[in-house]
C-alpha cells in the first residue's frame, strides 16, 4: 500500500509507558509498544519519537509540591531520558536501529541533538528517540515533539493517547460525547478541545503541521494512519 505520510513524529506520553502500574516502566507495555513502532519502521517511514517523562516525575506537578520550577521541570526532562533509553533497548531488540538524542548534552548515555546529524540518521534509515525536551525549563515535551517535527520536516504528528480521538466532551463522563474525524485548526481554540498545549498547538497552525490524535492501545493504529485511513481525529 502505498504510503499517506513518509516522515512522521510520534508523540509519546510517559504515562502510555506505566500501562495499569500508573507510574514507573511497565515492560509489557513497552514491548508492545515497540512491537508497533517495529512495524511502522519496517514500512520504510522515516519516524521521529518524543516520550514524555510523567511515568516519573512531571515537572509542573512537582513544582506545585513545592519544588522550584526550573528544578523540577529538569527533573521531568531527566524522565524523558530513562524512557528513552528503555525504549532505545527494546526497539533494538527487535533489530530497529535506533538513536536516542538529547537535548541536554549527556555522551556518556546519548548523542547531543544536532539537527545535520538527525537528518543523516533518517538517511541511514534509523529511527530517532528525542529525549531532554527542548532543554529549557517551562516549556513541555508537547512543544518539543512539533519543534523537532518542524526540524525533521516530518508531514504529519501523531499524538498518541489513551482514547480514540477527540471528543466534543470527555467520553468517561459525558455518555453523549462523540467522536470528531476531522477539526480545523480554528475549531479546535474556539470550543476549548484540548488537543496539544497551547504553544505546541500555534506552532502546528502556525506552520500548517497535521496533528492526529490516536488511541495507541489499538493495534495497527500507527501503521494505519500512514496508510491514509481515517483513524482518531484529524486537526489540520
Amino acid at each position: 500500500m502505498a504510503l499517506a505520510y513518509r516522515r512522521a513524529l510520534l508523540k509519546l506520553s510517559g504515562e502510555a509507558l506505566a500501562g495499569g502500574k500508573g507510574g514507573g516502566l511497565d515492560y509489557q507495555v513497552v514491548e508492545a509498544l515497540a512491537a508497533e513502532i517495529q512495524k511502522v519502521h519496517a514500512m520504510g517511514v522515516h519516524l521521529g519519537l518524543v516520550v514524555g517523562g510523567g511515568n516519573i516525575v512531571r515537572g509542573a506537578m512537582a513544582s506545585r509540591e513545592g519544588l522550584d520550577r526550573v528544578s523540577a521541570d529538569y527533573m521531568g526532562m531527566l524522565a524523558t531520558v530513562i524512557n528513552a533509553l528503555a525504549l532505545q533497548n527494546v526497539l533494538e531488540g527487535l533489530g530497529v536501529e535506533t538513536r536516542v538524542m538529547t537535548a541536554i548534552r549527556m555522551e556518556s548515555l546519548a548523542e547531543p541533538y544536532i539537527r545535520r546529524r538527525m537528518m543523516r540518521h533518517f538517511e541511514k534509515n534509523r529511527l530517532v528517540i528525542f529525549a531532554g525536551g527542548t532543554g529549557n525549563p517551562y516549556f513541555s515535551t508537547d512543544t518539543a515533539a512539533v519543534l523537532r517535527a518542524l526540524e525533521m520536516d516530518a508531514e504529519v504528528v501523531l499524538k498518541a493517547t489513551n482514547v480514540d480521538g477527540v471528543y466534543t466532551a470527555d467520553p468517561r463522563t459525558d455518555p453523549t460525547a462523540t467522536l470528531l474525524p476531522e477539526i480545523t485548526f480554528q475549531d479546535a481554540l474556539v470550543n476549548g478541545y484540548a488537543v496539544m498545549d497551547a504553544n505546541a498547538f500555534g506552532l502546528c497552525q502556525a506552520n500548517n503541521l497535521p496533528i492526529v490524535v490516536l488511541n495507541i492501545n489499538q493495534p495497527d493504529t500507527i501503521a494505519r494512519v500512514l496508510h491514509g485511513d481515517r483513524v482518531g481525529t484529524l486537526v489540520r
